[in-house]
């Protein structure tokens, strides 16, 4: 496996690479959720690349960046394990020179859900993803399906500027109590650890009454917000029962929806969503 900083020593790497490239990108201290999404590449693509870098555009004034996990030392150890044979790990001064002043802004589906809470959020996932794909050229690129609208809006700025590459979005990976994996849950203490399941629990509930033939939204957002607010430590950010590719709430449900919520445990911010049917 081959750990490079420099912009220029990425793609002499990635030009030594023949064949078709799967790429994973991350913002490292990687959990099993990182590493399915590696080892689905491997299975696709002739080889991984993979890139650990936290994004400072996509972070608030008041958010977590300072604070975010990092461990890069497992998390190589960690690629070289699930097969990685590229990792950029570049500094924001790579990515973000001096004289940077280009930004993205995919519009209608970045304004509702976090992007209403996080103004700027999803303009600097834009920016930085659209740098990995030219950095990388990928074939394939993998993403989890617990960031859902990150998803919608990497997948809408793919087809606007013709990035010729496939996005592919695999399944939430979860502790064996429901709770998705995500950097963010070393935040928790014990107590919040327990009441951070209360996610998957309204998900869960909405679900169970969706396949009972359950088809209003608001009756499903209710479901939702009734679980969250029986959890002492948690407090609902928003709950949302929405189009899957618009991400417009829904009155009636007529075909998918999209169930999502962001729920404070304590001081962190946790998000997790359903797909259905």
């Amino acid at each position: 496996m081959e750990i490079v900083t420099e912009l220029n020593d990425l793609r002499k790497s990635r030009t030594a690479l023949p064949g078709t490239l799967g790429l994973v990108p991350t913002m490292g201290y990687l959990h099993d959720g990182h590493v399915s999404l590696v080892k689905q590449a491997k299975e696709e693509n002739d080889h991984v690349g993979v890139s650990i870098f936290v994004n400072p555009t996509q972070f608030g004034p008041n958010e977590d960046l300072s604070r975010y996990p990092r461990d890069l030392d497992r998390d190589l150890k960690l690629l070289a394990a699930a097969g990685a044979d590229v990792v950029w790990t570049p500094t924001p001064e790579i990515v973000y020179p001096p004289s940077f002043q280009t930004y993205i802004n995919v519009e209608n589906v970045s304004q509702p859900l976090e992007g209403k809470h996080r103004p700027g959020h999803f303009r600097g996932v834009a920016t930085v993803v659209a740098k990995l794909f030219n950095a990388f050229t990928p074939d394939r690129v993998y993403f989890g399906q617990k960031d859902a609208q990150q998803v919608v809006v990497i997948k809408q700025m793919a087809r606007d500027l013709n990035f010729p590459l496939e996005i592919i979005v695999c399944p939430t990976v979860r502790e064996a109590d429901g709770l998705a994996m995500s950097s963010r849950n070393t935040y928790l203490n014990a107590d919040e650890r327990k009441a951070a399941t209360v996610l998957y629990r309204a998900l869960t509930a909405a679900k169970a009454s969706f396949e009972r033939g359950e088809r209003d939204a608001e009756t499903l957002r209710a479901i939702m917000s009734t679980t969250i607010a029986k959890e002492s430590l948690a407090r609902e950010e928003y709950v949302s029962a929405a189009d899957p590719n618009t991400l417009a709430e829904l009155n009636l449900i007529y075909d998918r929806v999209l169930l999502s919520m962001a729920v404070r445990i304590g001081k962190t911010r946790l998000i997790d969503n359903f797909l259905l049917p």
